[in-house]
């Protein structure tokens, strides 16, 4: 009997032993990777849970908001929700949770909270843990504004607006066609004051319809939009065509300088000089300009530039911006382009300066502008100089207006020593005669910001406005 009861002594205390050490296992570990921040009519949750062998017995996801209680998800749960393994110990439940799946809810704070439970000593016991995220249920629109007046528009040109946005944390801009331009926070350009004061350059592009609506845009990161129109004019232009005749000695200058220097771009015979030179001037000008467009990204949200842009010193114009260009070869048309630069003359390793103080985001060889540089301005304005024979500056580096930025030449696709240069806002090429012009800088940029400024609006407003 005496025996017996030691035994039993001895199993209760290695059951109450295993049943402390089952206590201590890690329990499940929760990762509430969305919403992040806002729920507004959409709205997706996304839960990672990692468990042993992605085993769990529990799994209980609630939206509480002013007391309620909104159960979103149970095991062994239903649509919408898709819980999945994604590894042999980790899950990911998804379910959208907007206004729209989940009508009870209302504007204000919301809590997510999950409670996730393992079995533990062979499903004896359980083990639980759970997460929280504050989030925001948004379901109001934006508001934006127009706050500037006067904006004329050239065809290929560029313009500038003020306007304000509510909430200011969301996303904004000027909307042209198919085309979107973020605005920035004026204090970039100097317009201090209202946090949710905008300023948005944007174009009218020389391949868009002159009659391509362009109004104000406003979203949050859960899709709720607002737009805005605003006065404004446009002004047609024609473009100018020529042909442009290349020969075979043309021919021998550009395409083995370029592919010696591209060498990842494929050509099926590169001794077939025409073919190479047409597959150049199509496929790597395509994919020039792309990467072209992508150095948008590093723009600074602040204004770099003082004053007109300055066209090269004692240059003769011998391209103008959107040519539409036939290309001729031994009396046939060859191919179809379009230039979407200035080509400045002047001598020969001329030296290239800046047209306005910025700084450098490209410095070196790019296809068919070959040794080129771009400079960035801020707030989505930048500068491109091509063909040059040497280049001065690096990457990052900050230069200032008529700091020089290299000699000219004809590297890539160039007949002769000049200069290609072009203004880009967006990405997107537009002619650089408005940039170059004082009149222009100032009515269509510098009144506007100075409109914008709290003195000038204040001393307005005392005088009862206009």
């Amino acid at each position: 009997m005496a025996k017996f009861a030691a035994f039993l002594f001895v199993l209760l205390l290695a059951a109450g032993a295993a049943w402390y050490i089952a206590g201590r296992a890690d329990p499940p570990e929760i990762e509430i990777a969305n919403p992040a921040r806002l729920i507004g009519q959409s709205g997706d949750l996304e839960v990672t849970i990692a468990t042993p062998r992605g085993e769990l017995t529990r799994l209980d996801i609630n939206l509480e908001q002013d007391g309620r209680r909104l159960p979103v998800f149970s095991l062994p749960g239903s649509e919408p929700a898709r819980l999945v393994r994604i590894e042999q110990d980790r899950l990911r439940l998804t379910r959208p949770i907007g206004k729209r799946d989940v009508p009870e809810l209302e504007a204000g704070p919301l809590t997510v909270h999950v409670t996730a439970v393992r079995p533990v000593l062979f499903g004896v016991r359980q083990i639980e843990s759970s997460a929280t995220r504050e989030v925001e249920v948004r379901l109001t629109p934006p508001h934006v504004s127009i706050a500037s007046q006067f904006h004329y528009i050239n065809h290929g040109g560029s313009e500038m607006v003020v306007y304000r946005v509510r909430p200011s944390d969301v996303e904004s801009g000027v909307r042209v066609g198919d085309y979107e331009y973020p605005g920035y926070p004026a204090r970039g350009a100097g317009v201090e004051g209202d946090e949710g004061l905008r300023v948005a350059f944007f174009a009218l592009l020389w391949d868009q319809n002159v009659k391509a609506p362009i109004s104000l845009y406003a979203r949050d990161e859960v899709g709720n939009e607002a737009r805005a129109s605003f006065d404004y004019r446009v002004f047609p232009k024609t473009f100018r065509k020529s042909r442009i005749m290349i020969n075979e000695r043309f021919l021998q200058k550009v395409v083995p300088e370029i592919l010696y220097n591209t060498p990842d771009l494929q050509v099926a015979d590169p001794s077939n000089l025409l073919a190479a030179y047409l597959h150049i001037n199509r496929e790597l000008r395509r994919e020039n300009n792309a990467r072209i467009a992508a150095m948008v990204a590093s723009t600074s949200p602040e204004i770099l530039w003082d004053g007109a842009f300055k066209q090269l010193t004692n240059t003769a114009v011998e391209a103008g911006f959107a040519d539409q260009r036939t290309y001729v070869h031994d009396g046939n048309d060859v191919d179809q382009q379009v230039h979407l630069g200035f080509d400045l003359a002047s001598t020969t390793n001329a030296p290239v300066l800046a047209a306005n103080s910025g700084r450098v985001v490209h410095a070196g060889w790019l296809g068919i502008y070959g040794n080129c540089v771009v400079v960035d301005h801020g707030m989505g304005l930048q500068s491109l100089y091509a063909h040059l024979s040497t280049i001065d500056v690096a990457v990052d580096e900050a230069v200032e207006k008529n700091g020089r930025l290299g000699l000219s030449g004809e590297t890539g696709l160039a007949g002769g020593d000049h200069l290609h240069f072009t203004m880009l806002l967006g990405g997107h090429a537009v002619t650089p005669i408005d940039w170059w012009s004082d009149q222009w800088v100032e009515d269509r940029i510098e009144r506007k910001l100075r409109q914008a400024s709290p003195a000038v609006t204040e001393a307005g407003t005392a005088g009862g406005g206009r």
